[in-house]
């Protein structure tokens, strides 16, 4: 499964995880992805919850 929204293109973001003592080590937040049905595309895709909140694209 890709990590990427099809109708917005957004990925996956990086940054670092600190600790308590102030260490810090690598991370990643993955998108919110859901695999629906949208109207006018054959098949289910994966879109992001705030395209679906947005009203972006139109559920089959």
């Amino acid at each position: 499964m890709s990590k990427v929204c099809s109708i917005c293109q957004r990925g996956s973001m990086s940054g670092n995880k600190v600790s308590h003592s102030n260490r810090k080590s690598r991370r990643i937040w993955n998108v919110n992805l859901q695999k629906i049905h949208v109207k006018g595309i054959q098949g289910k895709t994966y879109v992001c919850t705030n395209c679906l909140k947005s009203g972006r694209i139109e559920r089959a």
